[in-house]
């Protein structure tokens, strides 16, 4: 008798173990892995100091990681169906920490730009929020708003871990802080991710229980909105992914990657010590995490009922920017880092999570590594534009002003979307 003919259904239960398992261990890889990446905003000032380079220059070390981690983003997200998960993310792992490690060693700034900016980059692209998403969610056939917003509170672990990394460079010096870094996360990670983590297995249901990529949509308002699986060719002929597509270029590529990568420094320019700095930035991103697991209530409110909202809170926390001159009063930093985390971290997973309503199909890791691009191409500017600005001006202020205008724009992008009208919804539930 044949293996297959032998081979015992599998049990429900089994199956409700394994899928919080592997988004368990999903959510690791991205506290662990990004936490060395986004760790740059407590290394960018110890390097300048140590270098004398300007910011502008450094900055751009973060914004080529950025470039780099999209445009591979769109061919990482077709390989992921190809290839076992478990060995794609562990050598995501691998080149990340290995990436950190050798930055210890640099000496000269295209170092810094191969090890740092490409690298390190090519790590955090075969780890990122495309095959993430595309390994975890066909898990689960509910909730999708829960698992973008566990895997996104994640990332807003990995920057609760400056504080840690302060305290190694001020401990250790620089260096020997990206060897510990580095070498922490290889070890910590690759092992769970070899044992756990596993493609989920077909499902032969109907109705609510199918899997994401077989379900059929239709629209609320009857608008005409419906597919039973879309291809990428589909989706860039919508203006609703392309607007979808803007308001990930302004939110995460310009507002957040703007905040990670130069919201220590401007604490420390303001007169607060590299470990109060750093601590500020930790309760940023405490409340990135709490912000992005409430943003999960989107599944029964509805999107736009939480990604604008929270829009509104990031843009009011970043008027407080303008009121902070000094060190005298610490609760108004402590007061930003909390309704600026809050907020930002509410976003990024309503953003996707809009997108997987809208664009299902057994392409939406390509779909989704398409929209990651956008993010990654404002990320490629706004870091190094923002120290740019710095340079020439001596302040902060016009990087405010960016960021105003980067909030409010992606505001109105997710409200001309409209997903609460184009809501899909499952054949038969109309």
């Amino acid at each position: 008798m044949s293996d297959t003919s032998q081979r015992r259904p599998e049990n429900p239960l089994s199956r409700l173990h394994r899928r919080w398992v592997v988004l368990a261990v999903g959510f690791l890889v991205m506290a662990l892995g990004f936490g060395l990446r986004n760790a740059f905003s407590v290394f960018y000032p110890a390097i300048v100091e140590d270098f004398g380079w300007s910011r502008g220059g450094t900055a751009a070390m973060f914004s080529l990681n950025i470039l780099v981690y999209g445009l591979l983003s769109p061919v990482v997200g077709g390989l992921v169906d190809r290839l076992k998960p478990q060995l794609l993310l562990s050598l995501g792992i691998v080149i990340i920490g290995g990436g950190g490690v050798l930055c210890g060693f640099a000496t000269s700034d295209w170092h810094f730009y191969l090890l740092y900016g490409v690298i390190v980059a090519i790590g955090c692209a075969l780890i990122g929020v495309a095959p993430l998403a595309t390994i975890v969610t066909p898990w689960f056939t509910r909730n999708r708003g829960l698992v973008f917003s566990i895997l996104a509170s994640g990332f807003g672990v990995s920057l609760v871990s400056a504080s840690l990394v302060q305290y190694l460079i001020s401990t250790f010096g620089w260096r020997h802080a990206y060897f510990i870094t580095g070498l922490s996360v290889i070890a910590l990670v690759v092992p769970l991710t070899m044992l756990f983590i596993r493609r989920a297995p077909a499902i032969e249901s109907t109705g609510a229980h199918a899997p994401m990529g077989e379900q059929k949509v239709a629209a609320v308002d009857g608008s005409g909105w419906q597919h039973g699986g879309w291809s990428l060719a589909d989706a860039l002929k919508t203006p609703q992914f392309w607007m979808l597509w803007l308001a990930g270029f302004f939110q995460i590529g310009i507002a957040e990657k703007i905040a990670i990568a130069h919201q220590v420094y401007f604490f420390r320019d303001v007169g607060y010590d590299a470990m109060d700095a750093a601590l500020f930035y930790s309760v940023f991103g405490i409340f990135f995490v709490l912000g992005t697991l409430a943003s999960s209530v989107s599944d029964r409110l509805g999107r736009e009922k939480v990604y604008l909202p929270a829009c509104g809170l990031s843009i009011a926390a970043v008027g407080l920017l303008f009121v902070i001159q000094d060190s005298t009063q610490p609760w108004m930093a402590q007061l930003f880092a909390a309704c600026f985390g809050v907020g930002l971290g509410a976003m990024p997973p309503v953003l996707f999570a809009t997108g997987s309503d809208l664009f299902h199909g057994k392409s939406y890791g390509a779909i989704l590594g398409m929209m990651v691009l956008g993010v990654s191409l404002g990320g490629a500017v706004s870091p190094w534009l923002a120290g740019y600005m710095h340079d020439i001006t001596g302040s902060y202020t016009a990087s405010l002003f960016l960021l105003l205008a980067a909030l409010t724009t992606c505001g109105l992008l997710v409200r001309l979307v409209a997903p609460a009208r184009l809501l899909p919804v499952r054949e038969g539930k109309r």
